[in-house]
């Protein structure tokens, strides 16, 4: 289990071209795109050893945000994409996502594992997180996995159930 903290924020400003991540680090986005259920941003992930470029699409009526990560080599992982359970509001333009601990491993057309329960449960019992958005972010994994699930792992499938058609570079 990794250390305790609060819940982590991030903010996406598509008229700046910025993303602020949970440290304050500000980076510089190549492309952001709205679409009525949600933000689309990629941008290139320097300093990082194990990827070099991102893409997210911020889903508010899903609670979800859902990344593809473009892993340098030697640092590849058995995924295709990494969904965080997030709660997402926007303030004069600018969406805020700050995250609910749990996250969901999706191989596409494979397999979804949930993981860092362990870390939702401990901010909920240190007070981090109300107990209402605990029971949020489990209702979150739980829609999430059984979504997936009765659409064999498909995440294009599911979404497509929901009127959402994700857009991305490589996919």
């Amino acid at each position: 289990m990794t250390a305790l903290h609060p819940p982590k924020v991030e903010y996406f400003d598509p008229a700046a071209k910025t993303n602020t991540d949970p440290k304050g680090v500000v980076r510089d986005v190549e492309e952001y795109r709205e679409e009525p259920f949600g933000l689309y941003m990629a941008r290139p992930t320097p300093g990082r050893a194990q990827f070099h470029y991102l893409e997210s699409w911020l889903l508010p009526d899903l609670g979800l945000r859902i990344t593809d990560f473009w892993f340098n080599p030697g640092h590849e992982r058995d995924q295709d994409f990494y969904l965080d359970v997030v709660d997402i509001r926007r303030e004069d333009g600018v969406w805020v996502a700050t995250d609910l601990y749990l996250d969901l491993v999706l191989r596409d057309k494979k397999s979804v594992q949930v993981i860092d329960t362990d870390e939702l449960l401990a901010a909920v019992v240190a007070g981090l997180v109300s107990p209402a958005d605990g029971e949020h972010a489990l209702d979150v994994s739980h829609t999430t996995v059984d979504g997936l699930a009765s659409h064999g792992h498909d995440l294009r499938g599911w979404l497509s159930t929901k009127d959402i058609a994700l857009g991305w570079r490589r996919h």
